[in-house]
C-alpha cells in the first residue's frame, strides 16, 4: 500500500471490452509546470530502469502536434497522435510519464497518478527562471492555486490511485521518489506471485 494513501499495487492485465492492459504497471506524474515532474521523473527512471517517458519532448522531437500557439509560446498538443505513438509502449509497461495535463490518457493505461504540488512561493521563482511572459506565469499560478491538474487527475482516474505529494524542495523530493518506489517494488513483486 502506498503510504499515507489507500493506493495497492493490483496488477489487472486482463483485456476490458478487448482492451489490452499493461503487462507491468505504469505510472503518471503530472503537475502544474514547474512542480519537479520532470526531476522526480528522472530520479525515478535512475532508481527503477523504468522508461520516463516526457511528454512535451516527445510531442517536439515526434511532431505530434498541429502548430505552435504563438499566445503562450507552447506546441498544440495532438492527443491522438499522443496516444497513437504511446500505445504499444504502454502495453508493455513499467513507464513513467511526464506531463502537466492528464485528461486524455487512457484510464487503462496507469496504476498509480502522481500529482505534484508546489507552493506559490517556491512556483513562481521558477517560473520565473524559466523565462515564462507575466500571463503565463500568472496563468500557472492560478492552475495551483485552484488545484486544476489534482481536480482534473481525480475526474480522469479511479479516486484510489490518485496520490498527491508536496514538490517543493529536494528532500520533498527525494521522499517522494523514495515511496514511489517502494510502491513500484510491491507492485513488481505482486505481478511474479
Amino acid at each position: 500500500e502506498f503510504r499515507g494513501s489507500r493506493v495497492s499495487p493490483v496488477m489487472d492485465v486482463e483485456g476490458k471490452g478487448g482492451l489490452t492492459q499493461p503487462k507491468r504497471p505504469n505510472i503518471l506524474v503530472t503537475g502544474t509546470p514547474g512542480t519537479g515532474k520532470t526531476s522526480t521523473c528522472e530520479m525515478l527512471a535512475e532508481m527503477t530502469g523504468w522508461k520516463h517517458l516526457n511528454i512535451s519532448q516527445l510531442v517536439k522531437d515526434k511532431s505530434l502536434h498541429s502548430g505552435r500557439n504563438k499566445e503562450w509560446d507552447s506546441f498544440i498538443l495532438d492527443e491522438d497522435k499522443v496516444c497513437d505513438e504511446l500505445e504499444e509502449i504502454m502495453i508493455k509497461g513499467a513507464n513513467i510519464v511526464d506531463f502537466h495535463t492528464c485528461d486524455f490518457f487512457p484510464e487503462r493505461w496507469f496504476h498509480l497518478v502522481i500529482v505534484l504540488r508546489t507552493s506559490n512561493e517556491v512556483l513562481y521563482p521558477r517560473l520565473e527562471k524559466r523565462g515564462y511572459s507575466l500571463k503565463k506565469l500568472q496563468e500557472n499560478v492560478e492552475a495551483e492555486i485552484m488545484q486544476v491538474v489534482r481536480d482534473e487527475a481525480i475526474q480522469s482516474y479511479k479516486k484510489e490511485i490518485v496520490v498527491t505529494l508536496q514538490s517543493d524542495n529536494v528532500n520533498q523530493m527525494e521522499s517522494n521518489v523514495n515511496r514511489i518506489c517502494e510502491w513500484i517494488a510491491k507492485a513488481e513483486e505482486k505481478k511474479r506471485k
